[in-house]
């Protein structure tokens, strides 16, 4: 992944990360998680808590697609930035555009190469929009798929599961980007200490605690079901709001033209393949099975 902005931001250096109040917010956050009844913050979405995530941010999420036109349909730099400021982020929380490539080449203090990869990989997964296709082996062919709406993603080797699947580098990613992980210590070893303050300022942290309780109760399935109108439809975990949200700004702050690559709608994913992915012990099924019913 390349930084798509243009050059001439300036190299940000100075701030001070207060980890240890930022920790305590998050466990009082997830103390009164768990206190909440599992209902609905706001109805018109049709999420429920821990799903629906912080209420105040509730709307800011993707909402379920009314025509065709919308499924997959990326954000727009106009949306995303609209959405960063509501969440407390903006452009110059960004990294600069070395600090960018620094981070997703494996380069800068301390870089790692098999963490760069990691990350790459989710961005290529959460902007798997409209011309933005992931590729597989599907019985020896390299196959495009797009299918970012639905919160699905077909990893290299043809299997069609839910971003939070264990196996998903969108799910290994969690260990570098806790408190005091890989990104944290990277970013503030390579003058990026501010974005890491405005990315804990954001709405991320509040967002983050909604996101790992809603993780932790979905099984290997890792979908959300979603109730509208006495209708229930399911999607994948990444379409929740509180976990697309988390996900925006930390791409965001990354670059905000890949953010803007995001999915703008959710859709329903189609029952014959709920049931499927729902019944394997992995929460995974083989794409050449389903691609007929996803396309």
């Amino acid at each position: 992944m390349r930084s798509t902005r243009k050059s001439g931001r300036r190299h940000r250096r100075g701030g001070h990360l207060h980890r240890r109040g930022a920790t305590v917010v998050a466990l009082m956050g997830l103390l009164t998680l768990w206190a909440t009844p599992t209902t609905s913050a706001d109805p018109g979405t049709g999420f429920s808590i821990p799903f629906s995530g912080a209420p105040d941010y509730e709307h800011l999420a993707p909402t379920q697609v009314t025509e065709p036109s919308q499924l997959h349909a990326p954000l727009g730099q106009q949306r995303a930035d609209d959405i960063a400021r509501q969440i407390g982020l903006s452009p110059e929380d960004a990294l600069s555009e070395q600090q960018a490539r620094d981070l997703t080449s494996g380069g800068g203090v301390g870089g790692s190469r098999e963490a760069a990869d990691i990350i790459n990989a989710c961005v290529d997964i959460l902007t798997n929009t409209t011309g933005r296709p992931l590729y597989s082996d599907i019985v020896g062919e390299s196959v495009p798929s797009t299918l970012a709406s639905y919160g699905l993603y077909v990893n290299p080797d043809g299997l069609l599961q839910s971003p939070a699947n264990a196996d998903a580098p969108t799910r290994q990613v969690n260990t570098l980007i806790a408190p005091g992980g890989y990104v944290g210590n990277w970013l503030r070893d390579n003058g990026a200490t501010r974005t890491l303050i405005a990315l804990y300022r954001s709405a991320y942290t509040v967002q983050a605690v909604y996101g790992f309780a809603a993780q932790q109760i979905s099984g290997s399935a890792q979908l959300v079901t979603n109730t509208k109108d006495g209708v229930e439809s399911e999607v994948g975990m990444s379409m929740a709001p509180p976990l697309w949200i988390v996900n925006f700004a930390l791409i965001y702050v990354v670059d905000p033209a890949l953010a803007a690559a995001m999915p703008a709608y959710w859709a329903p994913i189609p029952p014959e393949v709920v049931e499927a992915v729902k019944a394997s012990p992995t929460g995974q099924v083989p794409y050449a099975d389903y691609a007929s019913y996803l396309e």
